[in-house]
């Protein structure tokens, strides 16, 4: 589903991804790890097309991102709230991204269904702007319009930050229902450890924008992962 492939990031003589390889097969559930400047997030927005690459490739089912844009309707992402169109109300805006993948009105609504749990306080209904939202509830938004588009690959930036603690766990079975129903690949980053290793089948730990650890969650307890980011 995803490959990387010699992928790097440079800002002047500064590296801040190196990835020689790194492969994801469809339905895996993938967690980035690491510190802040790790290069998590330039490696997502790299994987995204949304800032170009230094050297390397990155493709998609099998589309160089760069060089093609079929990989599009199969890919559903939030990373930070500029996703949003904020002079939009919550229900425009999840009515505008439904559109965007063909999804017709009725069946925006009955993929809403469960995940309006993710709202721990009305928002949909009310016609306020996402402007006027709350960090936390403008978030739910930008994730339940992600998960409502069913994609074939999931990819999310710190997914947990910002979120009610019942909101989080609420993500989380969201997560686990579009694996297990609509077999989506998921990869996501995360400082969250004890949420990585509840959801993610898979643990890629990056320091100063290499992969320094790529490991199953098998045998791997949050004690394991507070160990070792104490070590650094």
């Amino acid at each position: 589903m995803i490959e990387l492939r010699h992928l790097a990031k440079r800002y002047g003589q500064r590296v801040v991804v190196q990835v020689p390889h790194l492969a994801i097969t469809s339905g895996e559930v993938v967690g980035l790890l690491g510190n802040n400047g790790a290069g998590k997030t330039t490696l997502l927005r790299m994987l995204l097309d949304q800032i170009p690459v230094s050297e390397g490739e990155a493709v998609i089912d099998g589309h160089t991102v760069a060089r093609s844009s079929a990989w599009k309707p199969l890919v559903a992402s939030y990373l930070d709230d500029n996703y949003l169109l904020d002079y939009l109300t919550a229900d425009e805006y999840l009515q505008f991204v439904g559109h965007a993948y063909g999804i017709a009105d009725d069946e925006q609504q009955r993929r809403l269904e469960p995940l309006k749990a993710l709202f721990t306080e009305p928002i949909l209904g009310r016609g306020d702007y996402l402007r006027a939202l709350s960090m936390g509830n403008r978030k739910k938004v930008g994730l339940a319009a992600a998960l409502m588009v069913r994609p074939r690959l999931l990819v999310l930036d710190e997914p947990f930050a910002n979120l009610d603690p019942t909101s989080q766990l609420r993500l989380r079975d969201a997560i686990r229902t579009g694996v297990t129903t609509h077999n989506m690949t998921v990869l996501l980053s995360s400082h969250d450890l004890s949420h990585i290793a509840e959801v993610c089948q898979r643990i890629v730990i990056m320091d100063e924008g290499r992969i320094v650890h790529d490991t199953p969650i098998e045998g791997r307890t949050v004690a394991d992962l507070e160990a070792y980011f104490r070590a650094l």
